[in-house]
């Protein structure tokens, strides 16, 4: 895991993870492919409990002692609401947060955020695979776009941890096209946004935002918006497709 210097570190809990250590693992080529959603009612797996994914129900593992390599290492992201007013420019105050390659650093992770509910109006939380900036600037991100869902606070914390599983797991097909993932905290209503590559294909695109909405069963119309137009047109941005 690799830990970066963050001013937001105390979003996790020191008990296990000391943000001022890095840990160095080798890399061992044993990739996950798919990981299970899980749905509002049940409880992710805490620190304590085996994870299962593509193992026997019968192994008794402990998630110490095993590491399942994902395909792809995420990174965590996290803006700082409270230095948003005095920024010169967009991005200063956005930190990178923690680097995870397991399916163990992934709830090591998870279980010591304070959940969606508790998180203040104004903050955003991204995951993104290691080496892409959350940025329009960046150059993967540059000529993408981002599929964007409303949620109630009721389902926001189930949907995020589903989304989070589902792209770490790489069940999208066109898994190569996606960026990350953002959890916007809003007084008007929180949204989650897939980032994507390359706006313009279209068949890639479409593909993605169908396969999101099967995998959070929402039924509500989602749109696609260019990351160019909403550079240049902000709120007045349209749709450039729509599922």
């Amino acid at each position: 895991m690799v830990v970066e210097d963050s001013s937001v570190s105390a979003i996790m809990a020191e008990e296990n993870i000391d943000p001022n250590t890095s840990v160095s693992l080798s890399r061992k080529e044993k990739h996950v492919p798919v990981i299970r959603a899980i749905s509002a009612a049940e409880e992710a797996p805490s620190k304590e409990k085996t994870i299962l994914c593509g193992v026997s129900k019968k192994s008794t593992t402990v998630i110490q002692k095993s590491h399942f390599f994902f395909q792809n290492s995420w990174s965590f992201w996290f803006d700082n609401p409270s230095s948003k007013s005095n920024q010169a420019t967009w991005g200063n105050s956005l930190r990178s947060l923690y680097t995870f390659a397991t399916i163990e650093e992934f709830w090591s992770l998870y279980n010591n955020m304070h959940p969606p509910s508790k998180w203040v109006p104004g903050a955003d939380l991204y995951c993104f695979k290691d080496k892409i900036e959350p940025k329009w600037e960046d150059p993967i991100c540059a000529n993408g776009g981002k599929w964007t869902m409303m949620f109630p606070k009721a389902k926001l914390e189930s949907s995020w941890l589903n989304t989070l599983l589902a792209l770490v797991g790489e069940q999208f097909e066109q898994g190569d096209e996606i960026c990350g993932v953002v959890l916007n905290f809003r007084t008007r209503g929180d949204r989650i946004s897939l980032w994507t590559k390359n706006a313009a294909n279209e068949e890639a695109q479409l593909s993605i935002g169908k396969q999101w909405k099967e995998l959070l069963g929402y039924n509500d119309t989602i749109g696609f918006i260019v990351h160019e137009d909403a550079k240049t047109l902000d709120r007045n941005a349209k749709r450039r497709y729509t599922v």
